[in-house]
């Protein structure tokens, strides 16, 4: 496993490259189905160079990548689930919150997660049962109550029916809180509990490939991940998604 967590954290060192020296124009993007919904030509060149470089580290595993219209059961052996470039609407307009997260599943259940950062140089990192860490260090979530935490939210902005429900939830957290923030990168808003720099994230509908390998980190690292019902993540189907350091 270490030596696999080693050529994985390379392959995506070097798609992270990719993203810094990203040459924006206006023939690079392309609308998807929904609201704000975008894909680069950088996100298909990274998902490609990440699904040769991954089926090569473990062949005959089955991949699930955010830029393909078919995917695979991911119920046996080993499956990777990837989204080349979370943030792509960031990623656009050059705004740097913007990061690769890699999951490995092996029958269905989380083994390893892997988000990375490149503006930050950030690698976060998590195998099950093994702990969660930042570049080599190991992280936690913190101790602090809701009323003294930051609150991160996404919008579901592809899901138009879900846009006040998420911003009236926002404002009762807001009202409780330290404040709120929106990245526009759930990878991101799941590590930041993780290490300890916020305290609750809520997004009412992702994508597997957006919170399967965060998920990881923030339970590794002490955390509470569920649905926004409380049931347990899926991972072959959208939902909502529910982050806590387990105190706020």
């Amino acid at each position: 496993m270490e030596n696999l967590k080693t050529e994985i954290e390379k392959l995506m060192r070097e798609c992270g490259d990719i993203m810094l020296n990203a040459r924006r124009d206006p023939s690079m993007v392309t609308a998807k189905e929904g609201h704000a919904n975008f894909v680069t030509t950088y996100d298909k060149a990274i998902q490609e160079i990440l699904k040769k470089g991954l089926l090569k580290l473990l062949p005959g595993s089955a991949f699930v990548g955010e830029e393909e219209d078919i995917h695979p059961r991911i119920n046996e052996g080993y499956a990777f689930i990837v989204d080349p470039i979370d943030g792509t609407t960031n990623f656009i307009r050059d705004y740097k919150q913007s990061c690769i997260s890699v999951a490995l599943l092996e029958d269905g259940a989380q083994k390893m997660g892997f988000v990375y950062n490149p503006y930050l140089d950030e690698m976060f990192y998590a195998v099950k049962g093994g702990g969660a860490y930042l570049n080599g260090a190991k992280i936690e979530v913190s101790g602090l109550p809701v009323e003294e935490g930051i609150v991160i939210f996404g919008t579901s902005p592809y899901y138009r029916e879900l846009n006040r429900k998420s911003f009236d939830l926002a404002y009762l957290y807001f009202q409780r809180a330290l404040d709120i923030r929106r990245s526009g990168s759930s990878a991101l808003d799941l590590c930041s509990i993780a290490a300890g720099r916020a305290e609750v994230f809520f997004e009412l509908c992702l994508s597997p490939w957006d919170f399967a390998a965060g998920s990881l980190i923030v339970t590794e690292a002490g955390g509470i991940v569920t649905t926004a019902e409380g049931s347990p993540l899926k991972f072959d189907t959208p939902s909502s998604v529910m982050a806590t350091n387990g105190v706020a």
